[in-house]
C-alpha cells in the first residue's frame, strides 16, 4: 500500500512522453532529481541551503564541456560532473556545516556567488552564451540518444535511480539519525553522533545527486546554461519543494512538475510568471503550509482514522 502512489506515478511517467512533449517531461524530471536532492538536505537534515545551484550548474558545464571538446561518451561525462559537483559539495560542506540556520543559508549563498563569477569569466564556459550545442551521443556507444523519445527514456532512467537513492537513505538507519538530528540537535550530540559528519555526508550526496539532475538536463537540452548556476535557480528548487511538501518523498516531485508547467506554458506573459510564482508561493505558505503531498497525507490519514473510527463497534 505504501508502494501505490509510487507505482502510480511510475505508470503515468511510462506513458506521458506519448501525450506530453517528451523535452519538457524529461527537463521536468530533471528539476524533479534536483528538488529531491534539495529536499534531502533541507527537508531531512534541517540545513536550508542557498546554493544548490552552483551543483546544477558546474555539473552540467562539466559535461557539456567534456562532451563537446573532448568527445567523451554520456555517460562518463555524466560520471565526471558528479564528481565535480560531489568534489564542490565537500567544500561547501565543509566550510558551512558549522554554522546553523541563517548563517549556513549566507555562506552557501556567499559561495554560490563565488561560482557563478567563475563560470561567468571562465574562458570555457562561454559567459552569458554557454556551450552550444551540446552532442547528446551514444550511450555505452551503442544507444543513440539523438531522438527525443530516447532522451526521455534516458532522463527517467536517470531520474529513478536518484530517487532510489534518496528513497533508500531516508529510510535507512543514517536517514534516521538525519532526521533525529533535524529535530533536536543537542540530543543527537548527547548520544554520541558526531553531527558534523552525519552533515557533511548528507550535503556532499545531496550535491552529486544535484549534479546528477545538472548533467541529465544539459544532455536534454544541449546547452550548458549560465542560468543554471545563478541565485534565481536556488530560489526556484526551493518553491519546489515548498509547494510540493518539504520533508516528504513525493512533495518534490509534484512540486518541480508544477513549476515546470507554469514556466513552459505561462512563458507568453514574460515577466508574470515571476508575479505568478510570488502568489503561489505566498497561498501555499499562508494556507497549504505542508504543501501539496503534505496536504493530501495529511487529509489521507484524518479519513482513514475517520474510516477506522466508523467500522469500529
Amino acid at each position: 500500500m505504501k508502494q501505490l502512489p509510487f507505482l502510480i506515478m511510475l505508470a503515468a511517467l511510462l506513458v506521458a512522453p506519448f501525450v506530453v512533449y517528451p523535452l519538457f517531461l524529461a527537463n521536468a524530471l530533471c528539476l524533479a532529481l534536483f528538488a529531491c536532492a534539495f529536499n534531502l538536505l533541507a527537508g531531512y537534515s534541517g540545513l536550508l541551503s542557498f546554493g544548490h545551484s552552483a551543483f546544477l550548474g558546474t555539473a552540467g558545464y562539466i559535461t557539456a564541456y567534456t562532451t563537446k571538446s573532448w568527445g567523451y561518451p554520456p555517460e562518463l561525462a555524466i560520471l565526471l560532473g558528479v564528481a565535480a559537483s560531489s568534489l564542490l559539495g565537500a567544500l561547501f560542506g565543509f566550510l558551512a556545516i558549522r554554522r546553523q540556520g541563517l548563517y549556513f543559508a549566507m555562506v552557501t549563498l556567499a559561495l554560490a556567488q563565488m561560482v557563478y563569477f567563475v563560470c561567468l569569466q571562465a574562458p570555457f564556459t562561454g559567459g552569458e552564451n554557454g556551450i552550444q550545442p551540446v552532442p547528446r551521443g551514444h550511450l555505452f556507444g551503442v544507444i543513440d540518444l539523438s531522438p527525443n523519445m530516447t532522451m526521455y527514456y534516458f532522463a527517467l532512467g536517470i531520474f529513478l535511480i536518484g530517487y532510489g537513492i534518496i528513497y533508500r537513505t531516508i529510510h535507512s538507519p543514517y536517514g534516521r539519525v538525519l532526521k533525529a538530528i533535524s529535530e533536536n540537535e543537542p540530543r543527537a550530540v548527547s548520544l554520541g553522533y558526531r553531527v558534523d559528519q552525519y552533515k557533511l555526508l548528507a550535503f556532499v550526496l545531496s550535491a552529486g545527486l544535484s549534479g546528477l539532475a545538472g548533467s541529465t538536463k544539459v544532455l536534454v537540452y544541449q546547452l550548458g546554461s549560465l542560468a543554471d548556476v545563478s541565485f534565481g535557480t536556488s530560489g526556484e528548487v526551493l518553491l519546489m519543494v515548498l509547494i510540493g511538501g518539504l520533508g516528504t518523498v513525493m512533495g518534490p516531485v509534484i512540486g518541480a512538475f508544477i513549476v515546470a508547467t507554469m514556466v513552459n506554458y505561462l512563458a507568453q506573459y514574460g515577466s508574470w510568471v515571476t508575479v505568478i510564482q510570488g502568489v503561489i508561493f505566498v497561498v501555499c505558505v499562508l494556507i497549504f503550509r505542508r504543501g501539496v503531498a503534505g496536504e493530501a497525507m495529511a487529509l489521507a490519514r484524518r479519513w482513514r482514522l475517520r474510516a477506522g473510527a466508523v467500522a469500529k463497534p
